[in-house]
């Protein structure tokens, strides 16, 4: 297929037996190109009276050259835009199988109860006596997260995992700070969110890295033995990236308190144990949860994220601002150092105003809807369809670890077995072409080739079957060798491009075509 300079086919050949196309459609899979490539002269989808003269407004600044937007009719633009959608694989197509990222369905009762008045339209800046169902119900929903994990209080301000990890450990740096007790190290196992090092990083500590056994769990002995006056945390992942509860959980707390360090988990895959087991029950100190991961807020898209931050009650007092507080009968915004009941060492704030209302409502919406009972059957549910997945392909893909057990929400494959030099992308890109998003690749790193599938709770069986016998026919192929692997997918908009470069060059405005030629 020949492609033109933006890498898009200029005109499609026709494989042996067909007849190419003028358009470059593929029935209704139609060929889009850039909205600047379909300007025409004058188009427009308005008509527009004679304009009067407006420099004397403009101070000087009026336009010297086009303004460059391409000029459309509305059909066009309509057409155009839904075109696009229809090339964008989301949950609401089908099976979203990337593992530790837990992309589960939305209900629509959620973004229902975000769009009512009182929640949708209210503005930071409010006087308190105005936003008090606002205040209530952040409060509640603090109330729920406290419940849940077993812990003592919660910050509801960060806006997301990674800023979560932040939070908490600059919650347990002023801790240590305040006990004139300044530590330098934080260890990280294997088995770990790879955010969890960028973030220790980022707070200012050396970081270590924990081996794995090989059972895939954190080396208990090998952790102990680096433990020392240096170590402020340990950043833990329950269950860890290999899809696995870490059993020693409770004796890894134990010792990493005697040496005076405390305990982070990263509680992105909170959604695997949520009414099973109370991470406070098993010596954490400050924990992130993903309300996107775990509570069913939007994932993705760009848009606004939630992390809130649970803390024991050694780490209450160096919790953020602002937060809520219930008053007698009046729920108050707590953004001064000296104020409330536990913040009096507060580290300070993590952004400007509270936290994200939308994901606040969509998450508590959703505890609600199911409540207590029905957030147990949602991880059990959760496990359930990821042990299904993993013994259902185990005889066609290596399973690292599935010897030692079952599984927590994901079910981790490795390319070991994989014929003719084929190798994980071409499986992952062999599975576009049958129509599903790929899982997860090469992550967690402690597994060569690394193919990660979480199919959450909220995926029937008869959907895990068909993505089952999809992925199972394309791993035969891969080790059977079969090279036709190598040019998937065939089907997609798109075939197969060269990530690299687009990673490391990426084109990210729109230039004309003679502006392009000259900077190269």
């Amino acid at each position: 297929m020949s492609m033109n300079r933006e890498g898009r086919p200029s005109r499609p050949e026709a494989a042996e037996g067909q007849t190419t196309t003028f358009t470059g459609n593929r029935a209704l899979m139609l060929e889009e190109p850039l909205i600047f490539e379909m300007d025409e002269a004058d188009g427009t989808g308005l008509d527009f009276e004679s304009a009067p003269k407006v420099q004397q407004r403009l101070g000087g600044f009026e336009r010297i050259r086009p303004i460059s937007l391409p000029g459309l009719s509305e059909p066009q633009t309509v057409r155009h835009y839904t075109r696009l959608s229809r090339q964008n694989y989301a949950i609401d197509l089908g099976l979203f199988p990337l593992g530790s990222c837990t992309m589960k369905h939305n209900p629509r009762l959620n973004e229902k109860v975000a769009r009512m008045s009182g929640f949708a339209d209210i503005h930071p800046l409010q006087p308190a006596d105005t936003v008090q169902g606002a205040y209530a119900l952040i409060h509640e929903l603090g109330r729920w997260l406290i419940t849940l994990t077993g812990m003592h209080s919660v910050a509801m301000s960060p806006k997301a995992g990674a800023h979560g990890e932040l939070c908490g450990l600059l919650a347990i740096r002023s801790a240590l700070e305040a006990r004139g007790d300044a530590r330098s190290v934080i260890l990280v196992p294997e088995s770990a969110h790879g955010t969890n090092p960028a973030t220790a990083a980022f707070a200012g500590y050396g970081v270590e890295n924990i081996p794995a056994t090989s059972r895939g769990r954190v080396d208990l002995q090998a952790l102990k033995s680096r433990l020392g006056p240096d170590v402020a945390a340990v950043m833990i992942t329950n269950p860890n990236t290999c899809g696995l509860f870490e059993p020693d959980m409770i004796e890894i707390s134990r010792a990493v308190h005697e040496v005076g360090a405390l305990v982070y988990c990263d509680g992105a895959n909170f959604n695997a144990i949520v009414g099973r087991v109370r991470p406070g029950d098993l010596g954490i100190d400050a924990m992130h949860i993903n309300l996107h991961k775990t509570f069913s807020t939007p994932h993705g898209g760009g848009g606004p994220g939630s992390g809130p931050v649970v803390f024991s009650e050694a780490l209450t007092p160096f919790a953020p601002l602002p937060f809520v507080e219930k008053q007698g009968d009046r729920f108050e915004l707590i953004e001064e150092e000296t104020a409330g009941e536990h913040h009096g060492q507060t580290f300070g704030r993590m952004t400007a105003f509270h936290g994200q209302m939308g994901m606040f409502t969509r998450a508590l919406s959703y505890i609600l809807s199911h409540g207590a009972d029905g957030l147990r059957q949602v991880s059990e549910d959760a496990v359930l369809n990821a042990n299904y997945v993993l013994r259902e392909l185990d005889d066609v893909l290596d399973a690292p670890f599935g010897a030692s057990g079952p599984c927590m929400h994901e079910a981790l494959f490795s390319d070991k077995g994989f014929g003719g030099g084929l190798s994980t992308i071409d499986v992952a890109k062999a599975l576009i072409d049958e129509g599903f998003h790929p899982m997860t690749m090469y992550f967690p790193l402690v597994v060569h080739g690394a193919m990660l599938i979480e199919p959450t709770e909220t995926e029937s069986k008869a959907t895990l079957d068909q993505f089952i016998g999809a992925l199972r026919s394309v791993a035969e192929r891969a080790r059977a060798g079969d090279q036709s692997l190598k040019a998937a997918p065939i089907h997609a908009p798109r075939r197969r491009l060269d990530e690299t470069l687009a990673a490391r060059k990426p084109v990210l405005a729109y230039r004309e075509p003679s502006q392009a030629e000259a900077a190269e």
